[in-house]
């Protein structure tokens, strides 16, 4: 793991440990006059869900997206263009999953290189063509790379608790909780807390989602020398998603709670506004492949 990937962890459990600690602090003070407690408990609260999310990731994701791991004679094109892509990037063979969907998506999971699941919906084989396979492939190794699930872990658990926090306070001020007049806390305070903390942890795992998915997109296409290849594959993938999303209907399809991992959203047809989206506009994801391409002396139209 690169220093520049160290740091990124750090800066990011420093933010979202702040905030957790600047809610707790607030609730602790208006609804116990002591706000120890709370604080040590969200901490722990926080540390161990970090820990289930990172360690367990990829059985998780495989559940929650219900992904099929499948063997090679099963889908040879496909363990084929995973197999160049990690050779590439000099990661050992990752396992291969299948998604069953008539939507053209993917996305990858696992704490690291060694522990690595990529997996593809069943009809992306019938959707793109060999080189996008591969640029698409190789965005998802990027993910891998760079161990964005660890990032996205620890934002989604630390944002999780947060919001936890959040809403019993918000639930006991409803039915009348937190009678503090002997303890000091200020109402107002908590409010604000209440609805700005976890509002900015929740920006910040989003802005933490997008920035991933430009990195890969770089690394996808400059690993595989294909940044045309990529953009036509989003394009293939986005209309197909805004014309088939998956419905996320529960025991039918995979899990919106998988939304952040795939290479496009395929959750909803259309894209709310980009501030709110696990993921960066096509437009703009489009415009940074091309200037990666202008970069590598390539040109696209």
């Amino acid at each position: 793991m690169t220093a520049t990937v160290y740091a990124k962890i750090a800066l990011l459990f420093v933010v979202l440990t702040a905030l957790l600690l600047a809610i707790g602090y607030v609730v602790g003070v208006y609804f116990f006059g002591n706000p120890i407690g709370v604080m040590g408990a969200a901490l722990a609260f926080a540390a161990i869900f970090n820990f289930a999310s990172y360690y367990f990731s990829d059985s998780l994701v495989i559940r929650m997206s219900r992904a099929k791991i499948i063997q090679e004679n099963e889908s040879p094109a496909l363990f084929r263009a995973v197999r160049n892509v990690a050779n590439k990037a000099g990661i050992p063979m990752p396992r291969v999953g299948i998604v069953d969907s008539p939507q053209p998506n993917a996305f990858a999971t696992g704490r690291g290189p060694n522990k690595a699941v990529v997996c593809a919906t069943s009809s992306i084989l019938q959707t793109l063509t060999p080189e996008e396979l591969e640029a698409v492939i190789g965005h998802e190794i990027g993910h891998v790379v760079h161990r964005d699930v660890l990032m996205s872990s620890v934002a989604a658990t630390m944002a999780g608790a947060i919001s936890y926090i959040g809403n019993i306070a918000m639930w006991s001020i409803w039915f009348g909780g937190g009678n503090n007049r002997n303890r000091g806390g200020n109402p107002v305070l908590l409010i604000l807390a209440i609805i700005l903390v976890p509002l900015g942890a929740t920006f910040i795992q989003l802005g933490i989602s997008r920035g991933d998915e430009y990195n890969a997109d770089e690394y996808g296409a400059k690993l595989t020398r294909e940044p045309g290849a990529l953009i036509t594959a989003l394009q293939k993938i986005s209309d197909k998603a805004k014309l088939r999303p998956i419905s996320g209907t529960a025991g039918r399809g995979p899990s919106p709670a998988t939304a952040s991992l795939w290479i496009v959203n395929p959750f909803r047809g259309s894209s709310l506004v980009e501030l709110f989206s696990t993921h960066p506009s096509m437009p703009h994801r489009i415009e940074r492949l091309k200037k990666v391409a202008r970069e590598m002396n390539l040109y696209i139209p």
